[in-house]
């Protein structure tokens, strides 16, 4: 076997690993950033939901009150 065959081996598995290393890195990161838009998407339908709680407590207590007074 020719000693450029080995070198050419030797260096395209490194180049290789290299770049498969550089791809999860990459799927890492999309899969951090698909998370974190989640986690946001949570917070907000949290957030409307607290939102129309506090308004549908505010109008039952409201028209409770305006029922005792009639």
């Amino acid at each position: 076997m020719p000693i450029w065959l080995k070198a050419a081996g030797k260096w395209g598995s490194i180049f290789a690993i290299l770049a498969l290393v550089v791809t999860l890195l990459k799927q890492i990161i999309a899969f951090i950033g698909f998370l974190t838009f989640a986690i946001k998407i949570l917070v907000i339908l949290i957030f409307v939901a607290l939102i129309s709680g506090v308004a549908f407590m505010i109008i039952r207590s409201w028209n409770a009150n305006r029922q005792t007074k009639q």
